[in-house]
């Protein structure tokens, strides 16, 4: 490793830190430059993965040509294809013009391919084409046209799963993967978490003209002993309201405590206590709905034998039946499960079994689950799409696709 090298291209790009992964990842990034290999980026979401596509460019013989940048995850999955290849007159309704897309655009230099996990699968189809021979038709033509661009991808996805669930090419993970670059989560990197905090109070002091703030050791070992789930991008916003909002610049261990959140062990906000003391851990928010969809089933099954032993203890003489006047009396284990029947009164009989099974066969659609999950989000912020994603921690091009499949209005 070219120590100067590497300490002048953290300058250059303003990265800090000194943890030696993050390290290997710079050198790597700067070695690679040099060649034309496609390069794949990966880490947890918030760890400054584009930083790395600017230093390789920058450091490439294609450094004088354009450098264009593309987030796959926020592009609607209708029109990916005519952002990434473009699209001739004609080819679809609004296409008045004939449009360049980003290949043609980056022809000579590099193109960033953000959450590149996101792309639908005939877009990766075409991306491997790209990739293999330089190829690509643009949307409506049948004209094969030719581009030479340096390909650098980024990824928070597992890669390897997502081939296993169905929803990434295995072949053109393997043609991305020519010289993996992996950036470490902010939470490995020890101290560099004081010295990014430092930096971005810093700065937060010169762009608000108040007194920097100053950390005492107890508010050190805090910051350090957090887990940081949104990495750099979390820390500089916690950094950001320390700065503003502290009134004592000398901030100790108890107060720093106060401005962060309570971790919690999934991502989506509806189901914040699912699996919590089980030791689960959550990649998609379908693993969540479905681990949810196990437990109600469990739960009303052991409802059903309840009431089962209330019907029979009912029929014997001279036993003490426990009735309850509303469902919520009802006992449930874990959930609070709305059952499809009612008890008015203490003489009002139980109705029949066939209720239940009828309301577990209901529950148990995953679809209409999700569905009911995304309406609820989409209510709760107004139909704000771009807010609604945040909350369900999924990109808008997955839930323009999902408010599509369901045919949400």
């Amino acid at each position: 490793m070219n120590i100067a090298e590497v300490q002048k291209v953290k300058q250059e790009f303003g990265i800090v830190g000194n943890d030696a992964a993050l390290l290997r990842a710079v050198d790597t990034a700067i070695q690679v430059a040099k060649t034309d290999l496609t390069i794949l980026i990966t880490g947890e979401s918030g760890v400054g993965k584009e930083f790395f596509p600017k230093i390789i460019h920058k450091n490439s013989i294609r450094k004088h040509a354009k450098y264009i940048a593309v987030n796959c995850g926020a592009i609607p999955e209708g029109t990916i294809d005519s952002e990434l290849f473009g699209h001739v007159k004609g080819a679809f309704t609004g296409a008045v013009n004939e449009r360049k897309g980003y290949f043609s655009e980056a022809n000579g230099g590099t193109i960033f391919l953000d959450e590149v996990a996101e792309l639908p699968m005939a877009t990766q189809a075409r991306l491997l084409r790209v990739l293999e021979n330089g190829e690509y038709i643009r949307v409506g033509s049948s004209d094969v046209e030719k581009t030479d661009v340096r390909i650098v991808c980024a990824t928070n996805v597992d890669l390897p799963e997502a081939i296993a669930a169905g929803r990434f090419r295995e072949d053109l993970y393997y043609r991305l993967n020519t010289v993996p670059i992996n950036v470490p989560p902010l939470r490995k990197r020890g101290e560099d978490i004081v010295l990014l905090f430092k930096k971005f109070c810093m700065d937060f002091a010169a762009k608000y003209r108040v007194p920097k703030v100053q950390l005492d050791d107890s508010a050190k070992a805090v910051i350090m002993d957090y887990g940081w789930p949104g990495n750099i991008r979390q820390l500089k916003n916690v950094a950001e309201q320390v700065s503003i909002l502290e009134l004592n610049r000398d901030v100790c261990g108890e107060v720093m405590r106060g401005y962060l959140p309570v971790q919690q062990k999934n991502n989506l906000p509806m189901f914040a206590g699912a699996g919590t003391g089980s030791g689960k851990t959550f990649e998609s928010e379908r693993e969540i709905l479905y681990s949810v969809l196990f437990d109600m089933r469990r739960d009303i099954t052991e409802l059903k034998n309840q009431i089962e032993s209330m019907r029979a203890s009912q029929n014997k003489p001279d036993s003490a039946v426990p009735y309850y006047h509303t469902a919520q009396e009802v006992p449930v284990v874990q959930h609070q499960v709305q059952p499809a029947y009612r008890l008015q009164s203490q003489h009002e009989p139980l109705e029949h079994n066939n209720v239940i099974e009828e309301y577990v066969e209901e529950a148990l659609s995953l679809d209409d689950v999700e569905k009911k999950t995304i309406l609820a989000a989409l209510e709760r912020n107004r139909g704000k799409r771009r807010n609604a994603a945040k909350e369900l921690n999924i990109s808008e091009r997955t839930l323009y696709r999902k408010i599509k499949e369901y045919g949400i209005e």
